[in-house]
C-alpha cells in the first residue's frame, strides 16, 4: 500500500552481501530534528556494520576429504600394527 506521505529513508549498502544486500532505514520525522543527515547516514552505517558482524555465519572448522581421512587412518593402523610387531 502506498501512502501519499513523503518519508525520509536512509539506504546503505551491506558490509557481507552474503548475509544481506541493502539495509532500508526509514527515518521519522520528529526523530531527525537536531540530527545532521551525515550522523543519520553515519549511524545507519555502523547498524548496519554491527548487524552483519553478529548475524554473520560462523566460520566453518576444517574438515579433511574423505580421502585424506582414509589416508590418515591407513597410517595409524600401519603404525598399530609396526608396534604390535615390534613388541
Amino acid at each position: 500500500m502506498v501512502k501519499g506521505i513523503s518519508r525520509r529513508v536512509v539506504v546503505v549498502d551491506s558490509p557481507d552481501p552474503d548475509l544481506f544486500e541493502q539495509a532500508i532505514f526509514i527515518i521519522r520525522n520528529d526523530s531527525a530534528e537536531g540530527v545532521s543527515s551525515q550522523q543519520l547516514v553515519d549511524q545507519a552505517v555502523r547498524i548496519a556494520k554491527n548487524y552483519s558482524r553478529t548475524h554473520a555465519a560462523p566460520r566453518r572448522r576444517f574438515r579433511p576429504t574423505p580421502l585424506a581421512a582414509a589416508l590418515a587412518g591407513a597410517a595409524v593402523i600401519a603404525l598399530l600394527w609396526l608396534v604390535m610387531e615390534l613388541i
